[in-house]
C-alpha cells in the first residue's frame, strides 16, 4: 500500500463522501465514462471536502443491466471506457465521433448506447492492432492471466452463440473439452483479442482515475457482490466451485426470505458456492478476486455480508424465495485465510436486513465497519446513535428511494409534525445534516439526495427489472452553491 493510499484511508476515520456510480456521470455518449467528467467529479469532491467516492460494482453488466448480475467477478465494464480519451490516443478520429446521436441527458438508453459505443470501440481496436507493439498491453495480459483470457474467450463465445447462456452452447465447449476449446480459440482469435483490448483500456483508464483521486485526498469505496451470475465466465471456467446441476443451471439458488421489501422474499437466481471445495485451496478464487479489487479501490463494501455467516438457500427451479432454509457459511475461517494471505482488509460490511448476533460477531471479530441507513432507523428519532462509531451512515443506498421520494411517500406523521414549518427541500437538508452530525465514522449521501431529487432519480427498485440503473445527472448540477454548502456542512461537523 503506497503512502498516498495510506494517507487517504487515514483521513476516512471521521469523514463524508458521495455515492455515485460512474455510469451516472455526464457524457455526450449516453453513459458516464472514465474521462474528463470523472476527473471533474473528483475535483468537486475535493472542493466540497468529501473524502470518499463510493461506486457500485464496475463489472460488465448482464441481465437487467444490473452491476450485481455480471458476466465476470473480475472484468471491467467496457461501456465506461472514455471515447474522448481513445481519440486523444489516436485510436479514433474527430470525424468518427462528431456525429454522435443525441442521447437522453438524464437516463441511459442502453440499447442505443451499446450499438453506438461498441461500434466505436471496434474501430479503436482495429487501429490498436495496427499500431506499434504496446508493451503495457502484454504486461497487462501477464498480470491478469488468472482470469483475463478465459473471460475474453467467454465473451467471444457468447457472441458466437447469439448471447445464449454458456450451458446452452454445444456440450463440448460448454463443459470446456480441451480439443474443442482449442478449436474455438483459433476460430474466434480476433474477437478474443478485441475483448482483451477492451479490458486493457478499461483498466488503464480506471487506474489513472483512481491515482488522480488518491492524490487529491479522495478514497474510492468499491463494491463486492457476494454472489456471481451463473451465466458468467466464473461459473463457466470454475463450475466445480458452484452449486450447479448436471446441465449447468443453479442447483441451489441465492436470495433472502420474505421481509418488508417482499412477502415472497427475493429470489436472485445466483448459484451458491461449494464452500467445502473452495476451502481445499485456501479459497484461491476469492483471494484472486479480492487482490484485484484491492488494486482498483481503497475500501471494499461487501454486499450481503451476512451470507458469509449464514445464507438463505432455495432449491433450483423455485419461483419464489419462500421455501428456503438458512445454511451456515464459511464464517471466521474464510476471513482468517484471506487476511493471512492479503493482510488486514479495509472492509465495510453491508449488515442490513435480517441480522443475527452471529453476523455482528463475525463483523466485529475482524473490526470491519458496519452500515446504517437513515430510511431504516426509528423514524421518530431520526438518528439512533450507536455505542460504536465504526459504521457508515447513509441517507439511502442504491436500493432505496431518494431521500425526497422516501420522505414524501413513506415517512411517519410524527416526523412530519417535527418538520411541519419547513419547506420540503429544507427538511431533506436537515435529514442529511443529521447523519453528518452523528458519531458515524463515515457519512455517505447519494448525489441524488444532495441535489434534492424525487423518486424519478431512484437508481434501483429491488425485485424489479426495467427502469433501473439508468439515472444520470447533467453537468450543470455540480454548482458552486452546492460545493460551498457541502463544504460548510462538512467543516461544521468536523468531517473535513
Amino acid at each position: 500500500m503506497n503512502l498516498d493510499v495510506m494517507r487517504c484511508l487515514e483521513q476516512t476515520k471521521r469523514s463524508s463522501g458521495i455515492l455515485l456510480h460512474p455510469i451516472s456521470l455526464p457524457s455526450r455518449y449516453g453513459i458516464g465514462e472514465l474521462g474528463a467528467e470523472a476527473y471533474r467529479f473528483v475535483d468537486f469532491l475535493k472542493d466540497s471536502k468529501q473524502k470518499i467516492w463510493q461506486v457500485l460494482p464496475l463489472h460488465p453488466v448482464g441481465y437487467g443491466e444490473s452491476p450485481y448480475q455480471s458476466y465476470s467477478a473480475f472484468a471491467g465494464n467496457p461501456l465506461l471506457v472514455s471515447i474522448d480519451y481513445l481519440r486523444h490516443e489516436g485510436l479514433l478520429t474527430s470525424e468518427e465521433i462528431q456525429d454522435a446521436p443525441v442521447f437522453p441527458e438524464n437516463r441511459i438508453a442502453y440499447r442505443e448506447v451499446k450499438e453506438y459505443k461498441y461500434g466505436l470501440l471496434k474501430k479503436a481496436y482495429s487501429r490498436f492492432r495496427q499500431c506499434t507493439v504496446d508493451q503495457g498491453f502484454f504486461a497487462f495480459l501477464e498480470k491478469n492471466c488468472y482470469w483475463l483470457h478465459d473471460f475474453a474467450l467467454f465473451m467471444a463465445l457468447k457472441e458466437y452463440y447469439d448471447n445464449r447462456p454458456w450451458n446452452e452452447w454445444d456440450k463440448d465447449i460448454a463443459w470446456r473439452e480441451k480439443k474443442t476449446r482449442g478449436y474455438f480459440e483459433n476460430l474466434l482469435a480476433e474477437n478474443v483479442q478485441y475483448h482483451l483490448f477492451l479490458q486493457y483500456k478499461f483498466f488503464s483508464q480506471w487506474k489513472s482515475l483512481k491515482e488522480y483521486a488518491v492524490k487529491n485526498g479522495v478514497a474510492i469505496m468499491g463494491d463486492l457482490p457476494l454472489f456471481i451470475c451463473y451465466d458468467s465466465s466464473d461459473a463457466w471456467v470454475n463450475s466445480r466451485l458452484f452449486e450447479l446441476d448436471e446441465k449447468g443451471y443453479p442447483a441451489k439458488l441465492a436470495g433472502v426470505p420474505p421481509d418488508f421489501f417482499s412477502h415472497t422474499g427475493q429470489l436472485w437466481g445466483n448459484p451458491h458456492y461449494r464452500w467445502e471445495v473452495m476451502a481445499e485451496d485456501d479459497y484461491y478464487w476469492w483471494r484472486e478476486r479480492f487482490k484485484l479489487l484491492l488494486e482498483m479501490v481503497d475500501i471494499v463494501r461487501i454486499d450481503h455480508f451476512r451470507g458469509f455467516e449464514a445464507y438463505w438457500e432455495v432449491e433450483g427451479g423455485a419461483e419464489t424465495a419462500v421455501n428456503g432454509r438458512w445454511v451456515k457459511g464459511p464464517g471466521e475461517k474464510f476471513f482468517s485465510v484471506l487476511e493471512k494471505y492479503l493482510g488486514e482488509l479495509p472492509v465495510v460490511a453491508e449488515d442490513l436486513g435480517y441480522i443475527t448476533p452471529e453476523v455482528y460477531a463475525l463483523r466485529d471479530a475482524f473490526r470491519y465497519t458496519g452500515m446504517k441507513v437513515l430510511q431504516f432507523v426509528d423514524k421518530e428519532q431520526v438518528v439512533k446513535e450507536s455505542e460504536t462509531d465504526n459504521y457508515v451512515y447513509y441517507t439511502g443506498t442504491h436500493d432505496n428511494d431518494t431521500l425526497l421520494g422516501w420522505y414524501t411517500k413513506t415517512v411517519t406523521d410524527t416526523l412530519k409534525r417535527r418538520f411541519e414549518r419547513q419547506e420540503i427541500q429544507d427538511i431533506c437538508q436537515s435529514l442529511i445534516e443529521s447523519i453528518f452530525r452523528s458519531n458515524a465514522r463515515m457519512a455517505i449521501v447519494p448525489l441524488q439526495d444532495h441535489l434534492g431529487l424525487d423518486s424519478s432519480a431512484r437508481m434501483n427498485t429491488p425485485g424489479t427489472v426495467g427502469d433501473n440503473w439508468e439515472w444520470r445527472f447533467g453537468r450543470e448540477c455540480l454548482t458552486a452553491e452546492l460545493t460551498e454548502r457541502l463544504a460548510a456542512l462538512t467543516v461544521k461537523h468536523d468531517r473535513s
